[in-house]
């Protein structure tokens, strides 16, 4: 009897030892025999986190940040935040802390010891040059000169021309306020090019005494020249024609910077560069939109043109960017390179 009952309990200890064990198996075998998972999607072409775009204080800059953000909502379901900036605090932050994520207008050279420092920190670099043409000063003419004069289309040959301009009295040439640094390297130009007693400098107190001493020549009709930059409304309001400056030549735009320089030779002016500044995170982690900015240059003719549509009255910012979007479709879906959605 004793021996049944030992045998009984030896049983009953090995079925309990081995029920676990079995309980594992069984579970195993369930996972084996369960479908695969399903991949899971890829990451959304501008991350899971909003996409920070920095709109500075001047009108190009709060255009193209506007622009840029309604492009990546409709061509990528981007979710975007535009944010106030300002040149130097915005380079010093996307240079730390790699927010805002993009510059749509970053003037490199203006805050280049910022610039610089971001770039070597590997925190943020450029995407494309912001506009197509890099030079953003120059002399200009309206277009009733152009279309008399065809011959006339380098500065190189106002010398020749500008006795016919103006029935052979000199021509009123406009120029930007004394102090500031393009007064003085005009005065320099007009003499290295031989317009000195040819033309009649003014140098208006103001940019608002220049851009109506302009406007009031044009409602003349009057055979003007004078000095501007771009991007800017006016150029595109009153439909203006840039001379060829000739090549730039460093020597010799030093010496037209300066107030004692006694051989002036001609120079264009020196380029900028302004560029579409990234925060280095958009190359690494969501590269479809960095490839976008890559391809997002813009042609000064046509910002002009949109600063002149942003002087219409009741003209927003937002107006005017939701119009191009609409609208412009030919030059920005260039700048996405697929199909929108």
């Amino acid at each position: 009897m004793k021996a049944r009952l030992l045998q009984a309990g030896l049983m009953l200890v090995a079925m309990l030892v081995a029920a676990p064990a079995l309980a594992q198996i069984t579970v195993l075998d369930q996972a084996q025999d369960a479908p695969a998972s399903e991949a899971a999607p890829p990451p959304p072409p501008c991350g899971t986190q909003p996409l920070s775009i920095a709109r500075m204080g001047w009108p190009s800059a709060e255009l193209l940040a506007e622009i840029h953000a309604r492009i990546l909502v409709r061509a990528y379901g981007c979710d975007v935040q535009v944010a106030p900036g300002d040149l130097g605090a915005t380079a010093s932050s996307m240079g730390s802390t790699g927010q805002p994520a993009v510059a749509p207008e970053m003037w490199a050279t203006r805050v280049a010891d910022v610039w610089n420092a971001g770039t070597e920190a590997q925190m943020l670099r450029p995407a494309a040059p912001t506009y197509v043409e890099t030079q953003f000063e120059g002399w200009f003419m309206p277009d009733y000169v152009a279309l008399a004069h065809p011959e006339l289309v380098a500065a190189a040959g106002l010398a020749v021309a500008l006795p016919t301009l103006n029935a052979g009295a000199p021509v009123r040439f406009i120029s930007c306020p004394p102090d500031w640094a393009c007064a003085l390297i005009n005065r320099n130009l007009v003499r290295a090019l031989g317009l000195s007693g040819m033309v009649d400098m003014v140098e208006p107190a103001t940019r608002f005494e220049m851009d109506t001493l302009i406007a009031e020549a044009v409602s003349r009709s009057e055979p003007i020249l004078f000095y501007y930059w771009q991007p800017n409304a006016v150029l595109s309001q009153f439909n203006f024609v840039p001379l060829d400056m000739g090549a730039y030549d460093e020597e010799a735009a030093k010496c037209l910077a300066r107030v004692a320089c006694p051989t002036p030779v001609p120079s264009a002016f020196p380029s900028e560069t302004v560029v579409v500044a990234l925060a280095e995170w958009v190359f690494t982690d969501i590269p479809e939109i960095a490839g976008y900015f890559q391809r997002s240059s813009l042609a000064l003719a046509e910002m002009n043109d949109l600063l002149a549509a942003l002087n219409e009255p009741g003209a927003t910012v937002e107006g005017i960017a939701d119009r191009f979007v609409a609208e412009r479709q030919d030059i920005w879906q260039g700048w996405v390179g697929t199909p929108a959605q």
